[in-house]
C-alpha cells in the first residue's frame, strides 16, 4: 500500500497534540493527527482549567478570548488546602480559568480545523520504523503513514515510548484515588476531606450530579473500578456511601510520578503526559503539555523546513526536561503535605503559614502558573531566557499590545526605545522586525520591576532569547543563527 507522506505525525488528539498541531500549521508545516477516539469527546470532567502562563500562549496566538468566553477566572492558587491570593502577578491573565478539559479539547480541535491540519479519528500508531530521511509509521488499520518526524503524544501509557524503547524511570504509586461522576441518594458532605493518606473532595457539576475523587483504602493499579470500590472507598473515607448509584463515569488514577529519560530519539519525540505523568494536585498537567507544545513546535517547524539545523530540537530536550524533573519533585511535595497524620498536619500548618507572606506567596503563584520559567540563555537582563510580557506598545502611532504581533508564531525583532532594531547581519526568515515605544513599567513575576531594553529577539514561544540594553548589538547575529537560522525555508506544500 503506497504510504502518505506528511512533514510531522502526531499520536494523540489531546490538548497537548492540538497544540502542537496548531503550531506546526502557523509555520506551514505539513502535519497530521493520528488519534485513537472516535471523534473529540471526553470522558467526565477531566482537566478542570487553564493558568496564566497558558492563558498567555493562547493570547500569542490570537485565541485567547475563544477559552476565557467559556470559563470563569479565579485569582488565588491553593497551597495544602489554603487559598491564597495570587491576583498581582504581573500578567494580564492573572487568574486561573476555570474550564474543563472537553470544552478547552473542543475549542482547540475548532482551531486546528481552520488551520487545515487533517485529523485521523479512530485509527492510532502500532508501530514505526526510522530511517535517515524519516519515519515509516503502521496504524492499527494497516494504512502506512511517512513522515519526517513522529511526536508522541499519546499520554501516560504512550505507546510510541515504548516502542521507542525511551526508559520511563520514577517513583512507584503510594495510593490510588477514584474520580467520578454519579448521583447520591443522600446528601455528600461537599468540600474537602482530609484522611490520613490524603485528601479527597466531593462536589456539584452543572448536571446536578455529584463529582468526587476519593482515596481508596487500599493501593490498586490496573484494574478498571468498579460502583463497589467506588462505595467501598467512600465508605472507607467518609464512614458512608452516601447511597451512591447511577454513576456517569469512573476511573482511577495514582500517584506515580514518572518522566522519560530523553524527550527525543532521533525522530521520534515526545510530548504532554507521554514525556511525564504525576499526581494531578496543583492541575499543572495539561498546562505543562501546552507550554511543551508551543515550545517544540517552532523548532520543529524551522528544521522540518530546512531553516535551522536538526541539533536545534536538542534544546527541546534540554530546556523541557528540567522543567518536567521540577514539576514532578512540586506534585511529589504537595501530594506528602496533603497527608493527615499528626506529624504532616503539623508541616502544613507551618508551610502554610509561610506560603501567605508576601515573597513566598508570590513564587509559589508564578511558580504552579507557568510564569517562573526561565531557560538557560545566559547570563544578561533578567529577562533574558524569561517569557516576554504582554506589554502596551505604540507602533506606527497605534495602541498595541505586544502579544498582537505574534499572532503568526514568527520570532520578533524589537526595538522598545522608538529607534528601528538592529539590523541583522544576514537576512533571516520569517523574522519580524518591529519598531515600537514603551513607556510603561517593565515587571517580571517574583523578580519585581526591571530596567526596560533598547531591543529583544522574542522567540516564537514567547521567551526572550536576546537582550540589547543601549545601542550595542553584541550578540545579536549569534541569537539570529542559534534560535531563528540563516536558511531561506523549502516551498510548503501540502499533499
Amino acid at each position: 500500500m503506497h504510504a502518505k507522506q506528511h512533514e510531522v505525525v502526531i499520536a494523540g488528539g489531546g490538548p497537548t497534540g492540538l497544540m502542537l498541531a496548531a503550531e506546526l500549521a502557523l509555520a506551514g508545516v505539513d502535519v497530521t493527527i493520528v488519534e485513537k477516539r472516535l471523534n473529540q469527546d471526553v470522558e467526565g470532567s477531566r482537566a478542570s482549567g487553564l493558568h496564566p502562563r497558558s492563558l498567555e500562549l493562547l493570547d500569542q496566538r490570537g485565541v485567547a478570548e475563544r477559552f476565557i468566553a467559556q470559563g470563569s477566572k479565579h485569582h488565588a492558587v491553593m497551597f495544602a488546602g489554603v487559598a491564597l491570593d495570587a491576583s498581582d502577578r504581573p500578567t494580564r491573565h492573572s487568574y486561573s480559568l476555570g474550564l474543563w478539559q472537553a470544552r478547552i479539547e473542543r475549542t482547540l480541535a475548532d482551531w486546528v480545523v481552520e488551520l487545515g491540519v487533517p485529523v485521523h479519528h479512530g485509527r492510532e500508531v502500532t508501530g514505526f520504523s526510522q530511517h535517515d530521511t524519516g519515519v515509516d509509521v503502521h496504524l492499527d488499520d494497516g494504512g502506512p503513514l511517512r513522515a519526517g518526524y513522529l511526536v508522541g503524544c499519546d499520554g501516560g501509557r504512550s505507546r510510541v515510548r515504548k516502542m521507542a524503547g525511551i526508559a520511563f524511570p520514577g517513583w512507584e504509586p503510594e495510593i490510588s484515588y477514584l474520580i467520578f461522576e454519579a448521583d447520591m441518594a443522600d446528601e455528600p458532605a461537599m468540600g474537602f476531606h482530609r484522611g490520613l493518606k490524603g485528601t479527597s473532595a466531593l462536589g456539584r457539576i452543572e448536571t446536578g450530579q455529584v463529582r468526587g475523587v476519593v482515596i481508596e483504602e487500599q493501593l490498586e493499579i490496573g484494574s478498571a473500578p468498579g460502583i463497589d470500590a467506588l462505595r467501598a472507598a467512600l465508605t472507607a473515607a467518609y464512614g458512608t456511601n452516601f447511597g451512591v448509584h447511577d454513576v456517569r463515569w469512573l476511573s482511577r488514577f495514582t500517584d506515580a510520578a514518572r518522566q522519560a529519560a530523553t524527550y527525543r530519539q532521533g525522530r521520534v519525540l515526545l510530548a504532554g503526559d507521554a514525556a511525564h505523568v504525576h499526581s494531578p494536585v496543583g492541575g499543572q498537567g495539561l498546562n505543562i503539555g501546552l507550554q511543551d507544545a508551543v515550545n517544540l513546535g517552532w523548532k520543529l517547524a524551522q528544521v522540518v523546513r530546512g531553516i535551522s539545523p536538526d541539533t536545534l530540537l536538542d534544546t527541546y530536550q534540554a530546556e523541557r526536561h528540567p522543567i518536567g524533573a521540577a514539576l514532578l519533585q512540586q506534585t511529589l511535595a504537595l501530594t506528602a503535605l496533603n497527608r493527615g497524620d499528626d506529624r504532616s498536619n503539623a508541616l502544613r500548618a507551618l508551610t502554610a503559614q509561610t506560603m501567605q507572606m508576601d515573597e513566598p506567596r508570590r513564587w509559589y503563584a508564578a511558580q504552579v502558573s507557568g510564569l517562573d520559567v526561565r531557560y538557560d540563555l545566559g547570563e544578561g537582563h533578567p529577562l533574558l531566557g524569561r517569557r516576554m510580557p504582554d506589554l502596551d506598545l505604540v507602533v506606527d502611532g497605534a495602541q498595541l499590545r505586544l502579544f498582537e504581533l505574534m499572532h503568526d508564531a514568527r520570532p520578533l525583532l524589537l526595538g522598545l526605545s522608538g529607534r528601528a532594531p538592529p539590523e541583522p547581519a544576514a537576512a533571516v526568515p520569517r523574522l519580524k522586525r518591529v519598531d515600537a515605544r514603551f513607556s510603561g513599567t517593565l515587571e517580571l513575576p517574583v523578580i519585581g520591576v526591571a530596567a526596560t531594553p533598547t531591543a529583544v529577539l522574542v522567540r516564537p514561544d514567547g521567551h526572550v532569547a536576546w537582550v540589547a540594553e543601549g545601542e550595542d548589538a553584541a550578540g545579536l547575529s549569534t541569537a539570529l543563527e542559534v534560535w531563528c537560522g540563516l536558511q531561506p525555508p523549502k516551498p510548503f506544500r501540502r499533499p
